[in-house]
Formats: structure tokens, sequence, C-alpha cells
């Protein structure tokens, strides 16, 4: 096997400066080693295996609806009061505000009737106009979703020094 030129380079000169090395590439991450008798959680290993080797679309795992949106999420969401005169409609049922009625607000700004938003986001985590995610309670589906925006994070800063290498 052949090790990368950096891996060799290193191992001829010193071992211990390939552990400082590791040992602040960890921290930076804020990674930290599992403790004693901890192990690894296989699935989310599994997980990252199947995304990094393109085939999570395969297994159908985007196709699926989010899970619901935590009860907290959803018992926290602003109750705001249509004002007189306001003539907004409910997106999901597509009636009309009654002046003085109550409405629930997401935190993307986009309102709805109580009765509306509330049966939706027990199905799923999502804005219906504009998909903006409320929290889960499902701890599987939120380490997902910081995978996946890590992956965004990630791209954003690849292209970013590429095009400062090469500007």
């Amino acid at each position: 096997m052949i090790l990368p030129f950096y891996l060799q380079s290193k191992l001829a000169c010193n071992n211990s400066d390939l552990d400082s090395d590791m040992s602040d590439y960890f921290a930076e991450m804020s990674w930290t080693p599992l403790g004693d008798g901890e192990t690894p959680n296989h699935l989310i290993q599994m997980a990252r295996f199947l995304r990094d080797f393109g085939m999570w679309d395969l297994v159908g795992q985007d196709t699926e609806l989010p899970p619901p949106a935590s009860k907290e999420a959803v018992a926290n969401l602003p109750e705001i009061k249509i004002e007189s005169g306001e003539t907004k409609q409910c997106p999901v049922c597509l009636k009309e505000f009654e002046a003085d009625s109550k409405a629930k607000s997401m935190p993307c700004h986009h309102v709805f009737h109580q009765e509306c938003i509330v049966p939706w986001l027990e199905k799923t985590n999502s804005c219906p106009l504009c998909r903006y995610e409320l929290p889960t309670d499902d701890e599987d589906y939120e380490m997902y979703r910081k995978e996946k925006k890590r992956a965004v994070e990630r791209e954003k800063d690849l292209i970013s020094l590429h095009n400062s290498m090469f500007t």
C-alpha cells in the first residue's frame, strides 16, 4: 500500500508530529474520542457510508416524509391576532381569516389557521409553503439534518477556498 506523500514524510520524521497534527484536527472539528465502554453508533456510520458513496437515494431515505414536528415546537408557535381590514387567507384551507381571529405563525412568518397547521405538523415537521423545518423528537433525523447542513457548509467552504486560490 502506498501512503500519501504527506503521511510518508511525517512517518519518516517523527510519529509524535503526526499525532499532534491529528489531535489538532480532531480538536478543530470538535470531535472527542469515545469514552470507556462507549461504542460508535453503527447506524449513523452506515448512513454516512451510504451517503458518501452516493447510495443514500437508492435506500429511499430522501423520498420519505420527515418525522412530525416536536410537540414542544408546535406548542411554542406564536399565536397572532388577525387585524380587521387584513385580507389574508390560510394557505392550507384557502379560507380568508376572519377579523379579530387567532392564527398560528411559523418561524418563517407564514400564517395559518391553528386547526390547519397543527394536524399538518403532526405528520411532518416542515412549513407547507417554504419547507422550513421545525425541530423533531426523532434523534436520528436530527443527526441526519445536521450532517446534511454540514455537507452544504463544507461545499461552500470548498468553493470559497477554490475561488480564493484561483482569483
